[in-house]
């Protein structure tokens, strides 16, 4: 497996650190697995929807310090730190986005919209710590910053009355 650069079935199953990463599977979409992995952020976020803000945050910081682990052992499976099967940042980025995002179908649309874009076009300083940052923090703190620019994004807009 370490030789290895292309996620499969077999690697997803053989531990449960590789089974997160991979986004339970979504990671292995041969064409956008980092929108496959943010799409299912959205329902599992949706079952913390009655948890207080507090409580939600809590769980991200957990499902965060679970990702640094479960990224750095798959990248070091597939030979490569942060490869495109690896999804569980998007997966936790996208939650917390959505802690910040009314519950309303739009604004759930708007803020994935949001979170890939940033995500994809790695604005300043994400590019800067994608490059440097080579290990399971480093795969899991550039989502997180990307979720905080779509964060304020967000907020912005509906400050703005943008839309609703």
């Amino acid at each position: 497996m370490a030789n290895s650069t292309q996620p499969n079935f077999k690697l997803l199953i053989a531990h449960p650190g590789y089974f997160f990463a991979l986004g339970f599977g979504s990671g292995l979409a041969p064409k956008a697995p980092g929108t496959f992995g943010t799409l299912i952020g959205l329902p599992l976020f949706w079952l913390m929807l009655d948890l207080t803000f507090s409580t939600q945050l809590t769980i991200i910081l957990l499902l965060f310090l679970l990702g640094i682990y479960c990224c750095d052992k798959t990248g070091k499976a597939l030979g490569v730190s942060d490869h495109g099967g690896i999804v569980w940042d998007e997966i936790v980025a996208i939650m917390l986005v959505l802690t910040f995002t009314p519950n309303q179908w739009l604004w759930w649309l708007i803020a994935f919209l949001l979170f890939r874009l940033f995500d994809i076009w790695k604005p300043y300083p994400i590019r800067q710590f994608d490059a440097k940052l080579k290990n399971g923090f480093g795969v899991m703190f550039d989502d997180l910053l990307a979720a905080i620019y779509a964060i304020v994004s967000l907020k912005l807009l509906l400050w703005t009355n943008f839309i609703l």
